[in-house]
Formats: structure tokens, C-alpha cells, sequence
């Protein structure tokens, strides 16, 4: 994966799980059992974490991101 690192992210993929990339911007974590897919799902959303102020980084698809003002926003 293509995170905005100066490297690539290299994931191992479960025989349990199968993953999807019907585009660039999506990730689709399909399996059967509830428990790993969820625990692959955070750990890919852990390499790169939304942040509050620019809104980058891996987010879920219900998931919003209360935006932050910066430094100068406050005056």
C-alpha cells in the first residue's frame, strides 16, 4: 500500500480474508468470521491514522473526522 510514506506498506493477507480495491481511496475487508476481519481492518486503519487536521489517513466508511483549526484559526 501506498500510505504517503517514503516506502511501501506491506500488509500479510490471511487465507480467511479477502480483500478488495475497487478504486484508489477504497479498501473492502470481506470474511466470515467477524473477529478477524475487524482485526485486520484496525490494524490497516493503525499504519495511518486520521488526523484531526487536514483529514488524512485511513478512516472507516461511517466514520467522520471532527476537523481541528490550526494555530492561525484561532486569532
Amino acid at each position: 500500500m501506498n500510505l504517503g510514506y517514503s516506502h511501501q506498506v506491506i500488509m500479510s493477507e490471511n487465507e480467511d480474508i479477502q480483500i478488495d480495491v475497487p478504486d484508489a481511496n477504497h479498501i473492502v475487508i470481506k470474511g466470515i468470521d467477524k473477529q478477524k476481519v475487524g482485526q485486520f481492518a484496525a490494524e490497516v486503519r493503525g499504519k495511518r491514522p486520521p488526523e484531526p487536521y487536514k483529514g488524512k489517513g485511513i478512516k472507516y466508511d461511517y466514520e467522520t473526522i471532527r476537523r481541528k483549526e490550526g494555530k492561525t484559526g484561532a486569532k
